[in-house]
């Protein structure tokens, strides 16, 4: 993994092996449980199997690893939710439809990554470009709730607000589905992404 210091922030090259890639995955399970905080530098340390000091060869301090993983994730996130190019026949619905399943791809695939981005994305050490990161992964369904309000079939309503919804609705399922509350089925995951696309769209 390449990581190279830029003004305001970390830019990073994901291409971890070997320790490194033991102690993303650890500082990861980690932040996902505990959160950043109580996850100390020893108990990564000892989660990935190598010495506090071999997270200091590739890390200058926690909060540098803590902005690598959540750009990382958010990569993840955004390669997961456009990783079906939609096609002009599908339409709006259908575009919609590729952005909530690709967010179940990405909790699927992807479960700690969801944790830790869901619960530290107004972390106090984030960086300047872990914000830009952030504000980057949620421009493909900002831009689509500002195309829709142009075109008339999505509600008229701040676009953050209309993500609110989407996400809100989508964060809550995911956590009721983990504690055993939910069970996830295809009829379940269709009822709510059904439910979440009334609640943005103009009914005619």
């Amino acid at each position: 993994m390449n990581v190279h210091s830029a003004r305001g922030g970390i830019r990073v090259a994901f291409a971890a092996t070997g320790k490194k890639k033991q102690i993303l995955q650890a500082a990861l399970a980690l932040f996902a449980e505990r959160g950043f905080d109580a996850a100390s530098v020893p108990a990564i340390a000892e989660k990935a199997g190598v010495g506090s000091g071999t997270i200091y060869r590739y890390f200058e301090n926690k909060e540098m690893l803590g902005n690598v993983l959540f750009q990382q994730c958010l990569e993840q996130f955004e390669q997961s939710v456009h990783e079906k190019t939609p096609e002009k026949k599908d339409g709006p619905r259908g575009r919609f439809r590729n952005f909530f399943y690709g967010m179940v791809s990405f909790t699927n695939n992807h479960e700690h990554a969801l944790c830790y981005i869901r619960n530290h994305f107004h972390a106090h050490f984030l960086t300047e470009d872990s914000h830009a990161q952030f504000t980057k992964s949620l421009s493909g369904i900002y831009d689509f709730f500002e195309n829709g309000k142009k075109e008339k079939f999505i509600r008229n309503l701040p676009s953050e607000g209309l993500i609110a919804i989407l996400f809100g609705a989508f964060l809550e399922l995911h956590r009721l589905i983990r504690a055993g509350q939910l069970e996830e089925t295809p009829e379940l995951l269709k009822g709510i992404e059904e439910c979440c696309w009334d609640a943005v769209r103009i009914h005619h």
